[in-house]
């Protein structure tokens, strides 16, 4: 079902950018928060990326967490946290940087047998400095590719192809060795979860087709 509200900026079936555009919706002017949201949110085209430019442009989304597979009750769930501010209108976007942690490539939770702990956040505490977020320093660069924290600036997003926040650049040590590979049903539930994402979007070009021929 489509959701139509004169508050969103965008039309869309899916339950999840319809979340986030109702958590911008109703933030107070200087409201801040932090929002778990699946990947399809990141890279999903057409509404997707009409909502990602509306949230950089009335909110400072100045951090992205990758949080890793295996922390939720499927193991193929792939969730982000989204931390933003919202800002007073403004003729210039409020995102002018974007910094990413991934907690995700290489790192292996499972609920029962290695679940993530505080401790595993620590450095990712460390990166985001609560106390003046303004000084972070990239804990990426050319001499450390494998570096977790790394900042792209709002003109570099807008450059990528629909506007993608889906973004990782350590390189993933399994497409390398066959034997650390994912479990066939988190490999099952990847292709699943991209089905049904591919599924929603056909289903809402369907949709707005036939709102048009009427």
């Amino acid at each position: 079902m489509t959701i139509l509200r004169d508050d969103f900026g965008a039309k869309t079936s899916n339950k999840q950018l319809n979340f986030l555009q109702h958590v911008r919706s109703i933030l107070k002017i200087n409201g801040r928060t932090a929002i778990v949201l699946p990947d399809n949110v990141l890279f999903e085209g057409g509404a997707g990326e009409t909502i990602r430019k509306k949230l950089m442009e009335t909110c400072d989304l100045h951090t992205i967490l990758r949080l890793p597979t295996g922390i939720f009750y499927a193991q193929g769930v792939k969730a982000n946290v989204l931390f933003f501010d919202k800002k007073a209108a403004s003729d210039k976007p409020q995102t002018s940087k974007i910094w990413i942690y991934d907690l995700r490539t290489n790192m292996h939770f499972t609920l029962k047998e290695n679940p993530l702990k505080y401790e595993d956040l620590q450095d990712f505490i460390k990166c985001y400095n609560i106390e003046n977020r303004h000084e972070r320093k990239e804990t990426y660069s050319e001499s450390n590719p494998d570096g977790r924290w790394r900042c792209f600036t709002y003109e570099e997003i807008l450059k990528r192809d629909k506007t993608n926040l889906d973004i990782f650049w350590i390189k993933d040590e399994s497409l390398d060795d066959l034997d650390s590979l994912p479990e066939p049903s988190v490999i099952a539930s990847g292709l699943v979860e991209d089905l049904e994402n591919a599924l929603e979007q056909i289903k809402e070009i369907s949709e707005d087709l036939s709102y048009e021929q009427k």
